[in-house]
C-alpha cells in the first residue's frame, strides 16, 4: 500500500435503493445537450489521436464548451423539411503550434480535425441530419494557456492536476438506474434499428415511489417513416411495450410506461420531427447540461458540476476522476461483498499528480450484519490500486471504451 489519502466511513442513511422516492433521468444521443457532449468528445478524441500521430503525445486542449443553436422545421406525415438549418459551434482552446525539446516546431490542423470529427459523429448518432445543409458546423479553438500547458509533466511521468476539484462515483446501480439506461440503448440501438421512425431523441425520466416505477419516455418520430395519425400511434404504442417488457427484466416491482405524454391527437399536435432530434425545432443545447459520466442524471446521488465531454484526457481533473470514480465504486462493488451502496469522491489539487488525490473519500452503506471493519482492508486495497492505474483512464478514453455521458 502507498500513503495516499483514502478515506473509508460508514454513513447512516438509507440505500438509495431502500429510500421510498427515486428519481433518475437520461437524455438520449439525439438530444441536443447530449448532440453537444458527443460532439465535444469525438472532438477531444480525434485531436488526441492527431497529438499523438503528429508529435507523439497529447498536447494541451479543451473542447468542452461547444454549443448547440435549434433550427426550425415544418415536420409532416411522409416527410417534412427544414426550414432554417441547426448551427453548432466548436469552442475550446486547443495547441495548433509546437516547438519540442530538439526545436521541430508543428503547425497542427486542428481545426481541420475538429470540423471533420464533428460531422462524421453526426453523420453516424443522427442520420436524418444532412450535414451541411440541415446543420452548420463552426470551429473557433483558440491557443491554451501557458501554465496549464506546463502541468502536463514529461513523458513518463505521471501529470499534474490542471485544476483544484472533484470527481465522484457510485455503484451499484439501482433498478430504475439501469432500467433507465439500458431503455435509452435499447432504443437507440437494436429498436431503432429494426424501426427507422424512432429518432435518435430519445429521453427518458424514471420515478420510483415505493415499489412502484413510472416511465416517462419522449420519442422523436421521424416524419419520413411516419404516414399519418394512425402510424404514429402505433409506433407509441410499440414503444411503450418495448420499454415495459424491457424493464420487467431488471425489477418485478410495478412498472407503468407513458410515451410522448405532450401529444394532444385532437389537436394534432404530436412530438414529431424531420431528422429525429428537437434540435430542429428550437431546443438548444450545451455541453455538461445533460448526462453525468456514467450516462445519468441521478438526484438521489451525489453529481460533480463539471462536464466530461471534450475535456482532455490526460490530466483534467473534471474528467479523468469522474471517470476513475465511477470505475473505483464498481470495481469495489464487483470484488468485495457486502456492500449495498457506495460513493467514492476524489478531489484534486491542481499541481498534484493525478494519482495523489487530496483525498479519495469512500462511503459505504453495508448489508445487513457485515461492518465497515470488516471489509475496509479490502475496500482500499482496491481504490489504491486503481488510484496507481489512472493512467490507464487515459488510454481508454481516446481509444473510445469509456462514455462520458
Amino acid at each position: 500500500m502507498t500513503e495516499r489519502n483514502i478515506q473509508i466511513e460508514s454513513v447512516d442513511r438509507l440505500a438509495v435503493e431502500d429510500q421510498q422516492v427515486e428519481i433518475v433521468e437520461r437524455k438520449g444521443l439525439g438530444h441536443p445537450d447530449s448532440i453537444c457532449d458527443g460532439i465535444a468528445e469525438s472532438v477531444s478524441r480525434a485531436l488526441s489521436t492527431l497529438y499523438l500521430d503528429r508529435v507523439g503525445h497529447v498536447l494541451h486542449y479543451n473542447t468542452d464548451e461547444t454549443q448547440l443553436v435549434a433550427g426550425s422545421a415544418a415536420p409532416a406525415f411522409g416527410g417534412g423539411e427544414i426550414l432554417e438549418p441547426i448551427y453548432v459551434l466548436i469552442v475550446g482552446r486547443a495547441t495548433k503550434h509546437y516547438v519540442d525539446d530538439e526545436g521541430t516546431e508543428y503547425t497542427l490542423p486542428v481545426d481541420a480535425v475538429a470540423l471533420e470529427a464533428a460531422r462524421d459523429y453526426l453523420n453516424e448518432t443522427i442520420p436524418e441530419l444532412e450535414v451541411g445543409t440541415d446543420v452548420v458546423v463552426d470551429v473557433r479553438l483558440g491557443e491554451g494557456s501557458g501554465d496549464l500547458r506546463d502541468v502536463f509533466g514529461d513523458d513518463g511521468q505521471v501529470p499534474m492536476a490542471n485544476d483544484t476539484s472533484f470527481g465522484v462515483g457510485h455503484a451499484p446501480l439501482t433498478e430504475t438506474e439501469q432500467i433507465v439506461l439500458e431503455a435509452e440503448d435499447a432504443l437507440n440501438g437494436r429498436y431503432a434499428e429494426a424501426n427507422p421512425e424512432i429518432g435518435p431523441d430519445v429521453k427518458i425520466m424514471g420515478k420510483r415511489e415505493d415499489d412502484r416505477i413510472d416511465l416517462t419516455v419522449a420519442v422523436a418520430l421521424v416524419d419520413a417513416y411516419v404516414e399519418d395519425m394512425s402510424s404514429y400511434k402505433e409506433a407509441v404504442a410499440d414503444v411503450r411495450a418495448f420499454v415495459a417488457d424491457l424493464a420487467g427484466e431488471y425489477t418485478d416491482r410495478e412498472v407503468h410506461v407513458d410515451v410522448n405524454t405532450a401529444d394532444d391527437y385532437d389537436e394534432g399536435a404530436i412530438y414529431l420531427t424531420t431528422t429525429g432530434t428537437s434540435a430542429e425545432q428550437g431546443d438548444d443545447g450545451s455541453v455538461g447540461r445533460g448526462n453525468r459520466s456514467n450516462g445519468l442524471i441521478t438526484p438521489n446521488r451525489p453529481m460533480s458540476m463539471e462536464a466530461t465531454s471534450g475535456k482532455n484526457p490526460v490530466n483534467h481533473i473534471g474528467k479523468i476522476y469522474n471517470l476513475l470514480s465511477t470505475e473505483i465504486a464498481h470495481r469495489v462493488v464487483d470484488e468485495v461483498d457486502g456492500i449495498r451502496d457506495l460513493r467514492v469522491r476524489l478531489l484534486s489539487q491542481i499541481g498534484r499528480p493525478i494519482d495523489q488525490p487530496h483525498v479519495a473519500d469512500v462511503e459505504l452503506v453495508t448489508e445487513p450484519g457485515v461492518q465497515v471493519g470488516d471489509i475496509e482492508g479490502a475496500v482500499e486495497t482496491i481504490v489504491d490500486r486503481e488510484l496507481a492505474a489512472v493512467t490507464e483512464i487515459t488510454e481508454r478514453v481516446i481509444d473510445g471504451e469509456l462514455r462520458t455521458f
